[in-house]
C-alpha cells in the first residue's frame, strides 16, 4: 500500500459568515498551514482574504507573502484559489485569461507547486438556503479550462482537479490527453452533505467513479474531498483502494466548531487506523512525478 497524501484547505471562499473558524488574516493562514504541516499535511490550499474588507483577492503581493511564510518553516506543496468571478465574467471570452492572471504571474517566479483547474460548471446550492440568495454557479468554459491546463502546462505546475460530477472527470482525462508537457494531474473526487451537487460520500459513489477510472483507463492518482461534509467516513475504504485525502475547513460541515488542525489530525489517524501511511512531502512529490 502506498503513503496517502493528506492536502489541507485552510479556508476556502465561505468568508467567516458561513465558516466561522476560517483563518484570514495572512498571519492566520501561515500559522495554521505550518501546525497542520507538522501534523501530516504535505499540500495546503489557501484562498487570500483581503483582512480589512474580508473579501477574497488574488493580489500577487500578499499570496507571496503567505507562500513564503509556510515555506520558512515546513516544506510542502502550496497553491492558492483562482479568481472568483461573477456568472457574466465567467463567459465573456477573456474569463481564462482573468482566472489565472495571478498564477501565471505565480508561475513565473516559480511560486508554485499545483495549479487548479476545474473541468466543468455547476451549481452550488445549500439546503439550509431556502431563499437562494447565496446560491453560486460555479462556471469554467471550455476554452478557460484548456487555458488552465496550458499554464500548467508552461509552468511546470500538477493540476489539481476538482471532480463535482462524473462528466468532469470525463472532459478532464480528454483535455488532459490533449494537452502536451502537462504533468500529473491530481483528481479530486467531491462529495457533499449539506450542497445538492453530485454524490454524497458513500461508498457507492466512490466505487462509481473508480468504475469510470477504469473504463476510461485513468492512471493519475486521485483523492476523496468535498464541500459541506465530512468525508472522514470513506477514508478507510479509499486508503485501501489508493486514493488520498483532502481536509480542511473548506471542505467541512459548514458552521462547524471544529478546527483545521483536528481534522488533519483525524484524517491521518484515520489513514493509520486502515493500515496506511500517511505521505511526506517528499513522497507527495514522487506521488506526482
Amino acid at each position: 500500500m502506498s503513503a496517502t497524501i493528506i492536502e489541507v484547505a485552510l479556508n476556502g471562499p465561505w468568508t467567516r459568515k458561513h465558516q466561522p473558524k476560517i483563518p484570514v488574516a495572512a498571519d492566520e493562514i501561515v500559522s495554521e498551514a505550518i501546525v497542520c504541516c507538522k501534523a501530516g499535511a504535505s499540500v495546503v490550499h489557501f484562498h487570500a482574504y483581503d483582512a480589512k474588507t474580508g473579501d477574497q483577492t488574488t493580489d500577487v503581493a500578499l499570496i507571496e507573502s503567505i507562500i513564503a511564510g509556510i515555506r520558512d518553516e515546513v516544506d510542502a506543496l502550496v497553491y492558492p484559489a483562482i479568481r472568483y468571478m461573477s456568472n457574466a465574467e465567467a463567459i465573456h471570452a477573456s474569463s481564462g485569461w482573468r482566472r489565472y492572471e495571478h498564477l501565471a504571474a505565480l508561475g513565473r517566479g516559480r511560486k508554485l507547486d499545483w495549479l487548479i483547474v476545474d473541468p466543468g460548471s455547476t451549481n452550488l446550492v445549500r439546503y439550509s438556503d431556502t431563499s437562494l440568495e447565496d446560491a453560486v454557479v460555479d462556471i469554467n468554459s471550455p476554452a478557460a479550462i484548456k487555458h488552465g491546463l496550458n499554464i500548467a502546462a508552461e509552468y511546470g505546475l500538477n493540476p489539481t482537479m476538482a471532480i463535482y460530477d462524473p462528466g468532469y472527470l470525463r472532459l478532464a482525462h480528454h483535455l488532459v490527453g490533449r494537452t502536451t508537457r502537462l504533468k500529473t494531474p491530481m483528481y479530486r473526487f467531491m462529495f457533499s452533505e449539506q450542497l445538492t451537487f453530485g454524490f454524497p460520500p458513500r461508498s457507492y459513489a466512490l466505487r462509481a467513479y473508480l468504475e469510470l477510472y477504469r473504463e476510461l483507463a485513468i492512471s493519475a492518482p486521485w483523492m476523496v474531498a468535498g464541500l459541506g461534509t465530512n468525508v472522514l467516513p470513506i477514508v478507510a475504504e479509499a486508503v485501501v483502494m489508493g486514493g488520498h485525502v483532502r481536509a480542511g475547513l473548506e471542505d467541512f460541515d459548514l458552521g462547524t466548531e471544529t478546527g483545521n488542525l483536528a481534522l488533519v489530525e483525524a484524517t491521518a489517524k484515520a489513514i493509520e487506523a486502515a493500515g496506511g501511511k500517511v505521505a511526506s512531502t517528499a513522497e507527495a512529490r514522487r506521488i506526482l512525478a
